[in-house]
């Protein structure tokens, strides 16, 4: 699978621009603030309908215009399929598929693979777990489209019963029926979601265990660890004997909401004892796990999408990531970096050929 081209209208900093990529390795670019980092999230927003740095869609409309559109010919399996996705400003997201509209955006999410890297990453080491949760989250969705819809459902639900406990603390009246319906559509899409997720990490932590150690040399020994109170009871379990302690604090404290994943170097917390380069090591081994789970699961490889990468390694580790393109473990990649000069003699000592994008300012020269 490959992009073969995009097209945007006021998306972001650019009034309009037209790219047509190459199917191995494209290059964005120019100074910061230029639009480099602009171009991979149109990217993303084809793949994966939304951005990646910022979840309120009118936000990436160009200042003083209305409305954006970014739109993209994608060729899958040796078919053509085009993709667009518009917002006007105060009115619902339209996502089209083949020129037809999408009733539901999580049926478009895994047909288009995708895995980006990006220094905003270093959230999912340093932030709270709900970052972590969403990684694994946003793997799996795009390989089973059962476990977004549980996803979806259950969160909805947690919602709806978190209210409910709030509600009974306000009036102290106690709806025992209603909590009980509420506890079972959280039981059975908590159950759907706990199995997939620890079915998904018997097999991630594997593949990026042989990612870290590939990119540091085996210089350091990484842990990998998911943690769910539901590996030690089941969920109605866990929500009749915490109903007490839920009504007190007005919100379900159990539950696959509260998962977390461990990320340890040498038995000790990534966080506070990984040093800078550690931290980054892991992060991008991280993705190329995902970039691995996904190309196994789907059977074609997604897009890679690098941004800003070669200022945040080591020349060592940069040769290692670029072997492993010149090898043809990725499909098509996209990369951003500010020096033109630097990631072409990079390619160019790997013998991989690449197609070039300067950007200044919105504008594109190719």
């Amino acid at each position: 699978m490959y992009l073969q081209s995009i097209s945007v209208i006021n998306f972001k900093n650019y009034a309009g621009a037209d790219l047509v990529f190459s199917e191995g390795v494209n290059v964005f670019t120019g100074d910061n603030g230029a639009g480099k980092t602009n171009l991979l999230d149109a990217i993303h927003y084809l793949s994966l309908c939304k951005s990646y740095f910022n979840p309120i869609d009118s936000q990436q409309i160009k200042q003083g215009s209305d409305f954006f559109i970014v739109s993209g010919i994608f060729n899958r399996n040796k078919q053509v399929e085009t993709v667009a996705c518009s917002v006007k400003r105060n009115q619902k997201k339209q996502f089209k598929r083949n020129k037809k509209d999408y009733t539901r955006l999580a049926d478009h999410i895994g047909l288009f693979p995708l895995v980006m890297i990006s220094p905003y990453d270093i959230s999912i080491i340093i932030e709270g777990s709900e970052e972590r949760r969403k990684f694994i989250d946003n793997v799996i969705s795009q390989t089973d489209n059962r476990y977004l819809d549980e996803l979806i459902a259950y969160n909805k639900v947690l919602i709806n019963r978190n209210a409910l406990l709030k509600q009974i603390a306000d009036t102290g009246r106690y709806d025992p029926e209603l909590l009980a319906v509420f506890d079972e559509q959280l039981i059975n899409s908590g159950r759907v979601i706990f199995e997939k997720r620890k079915a998904f990490m018997e097999i991630f932590a594997g593949i990026f265990n042989m990612h870290y150690q590939y990119l540091s040399s085996d210089a350091e020994k990484v842990d990998l660890v998911y943690e769910s109170q539901l590996l030690q009871e089941d969920l109605a379990v866990l929500l009749k004997k915490n109903l007490e302690k839920d009504r007190s604090l007005e919100r379900t404290t159990t539950g696959i909401h509260r998962d977390e994943l461990q990320f340890a170097i040498h038995g000790m917390p990534m966080k506070k004892f990984g040093s800078q380069g550690q931290q980054k090591s892991f992060l991008i081994a991280l993705k190329l796990a995902q970039y691995t789970f996904l190309d196994r699961q789907k059977g074609f490889k997604p897009l890679l999408l690098l941004d800003d990468i070669f200022d945040k390694l080591d020349e060592k580790r940069v040769t290692k990531l670029m072997q492993m393109v010149s090898n043809h473990d990725f499909g098509q990649v996209f990369i951003t970096d500010t020096n033109a000069s630097k990631v072409a003699g990079i390619f160019e000592k790997i013998g991989v050929d690449i197609r070039l994008f300067r950007i200044k300012g919105g504008e594109i020269d190719a």
